[in-house]
């Protein structure tokens, strides 16, 4: 099996071996209890390896965790919240999360991400908390990545670096009920438009309405992004700045110009058109002239010998 097509099965056969020998005590440091586990604050720089694997619960908050193993994670099939916020983690790659489609809550807040995977949330179809705030160097998500998280009623994304989002990435959110954009640098321009015009046809109003604002274009700037839906369609499909008139212009005066050599190639073969048929015309009146000056010379010489003849005889 490839690598693209998800983990083998003797890889999860030893995973899973691997969870039923190390994963049966609690994590140094760690506090475990009704399948509950809770690193919180323990300074781990890796992510803790001995969980329970009857695990509900885990906590592994304000530490220094850079990444989440998809193996080890993957072994608490019956895990349905993760707390992971205030930790050094910089990116959460497709398969992460492939083993836990029971979470209901993930909160991955306040660390370094900078790009999630289009197919991180895939298998999360339970999910109905989604907190991906205060991570400033996350700028941008791809359309499709909550597009399998169909059952989310909380999604947090403020203080990111998110500058606009495409209008598909949230159609796939029937459920959806609270939702944070402010704090990111929204710039409502041309591209913003779809998106814009998608909150007001949705109806889907941010908790943080008045907050979620634009940085740009200047005429914008501090306007809420659930109201720059009009201005924007004005702007981008109405309205014409300098530049529109200038291209404007440019088209204008390429337009003439392309009719001016046109008329002027066109006057140029009319005339040559006009001198040929004209010396054409005038070889055919000389050539007929010349032929009839012929038969005149003939013609008069007959007449004459038909009209002597009978006086002859």
């Amino acid at each position: 099996m490839s690598l693209a097509s998800g983990p083998g099965p003797g890889w999860l056969l030893f995973s899973f071996g691997m969870g039923l020998v190390s994963g049966s005590k609690c994590p140094n440091n760690c506090l475990c209890q009704a399948q509950e586990v809770n690193c919180t604050a323990k300074q781990l720089t890796e992510y803790p390896l001995d969980i329970p694997l009857n695990t509900r619960r885990l906590f592994v908050n304000e530490n220094r965790i850079t990444s989440l193993p998809a193996m080890h994670l993957g072994l608490l099939s019956d895990l349905v919240y993760l707390d992971c916020q205030k930790n050094w983690i910089r990116e959460v790659m497709d398969y992460t999360f492939i083993g836990v489609f029971k979470l209901i809550y993930l909160d991955l807040s306040s660390n370094n991400l900078t790009s999630i995977s289009p197919l991180t949330f895939s298998v999360l179809s339970n999910l109905v908390h989604l907190n991906i705030a205060n991570n400033p160097h996350l700028l941008s998500l791809h359309k499709f990545t909550f597009a399998n998280t169909t059952s989310l009623r909380y999604l947090d994304l403020r203080n990111t670096g998110l500058q606009t989002l495409d209008s598909a990435a949230l159609h796939h959110l029937p459920v959806l009920e609270t939702l944070f954009l402010s704090g990111n640098p929204w710039k409502c321009n041309c591209s913003f438009l779809d998106f814009a015009i998608f909150l007001i046809v949705s109806h889907m109003d941010p908790s943080d309405d008045l907050n979620a604002t634009c940085v740009e274009p200047t005429e914008l700037t501090g306007w809420p992004i659930t109201r720059v839906g009009n201005p924007l369609r004005y702007m981008c499909i109405t309205h014409l700045d300098h530049k529109d008139y200038f291209f404007l212009l440019l088209i204008g005066f390429g337009i003439f110009a392309a009719g001016t050599v046109a008329a002027w190639l066109t006057g140029v073969c009319a005339v040559l058109y006009q001198n040929t048929r004209r010396k054409s015309s005038e070889e055919d009146e000389d050539e007929a002239g010349t032929r009839v000056e012929v038969s005149r010379r003939i013609f008069p010489t007959r007449t004459s010998s038909v009209q002597e003849f009978p006086q002859l005889i």
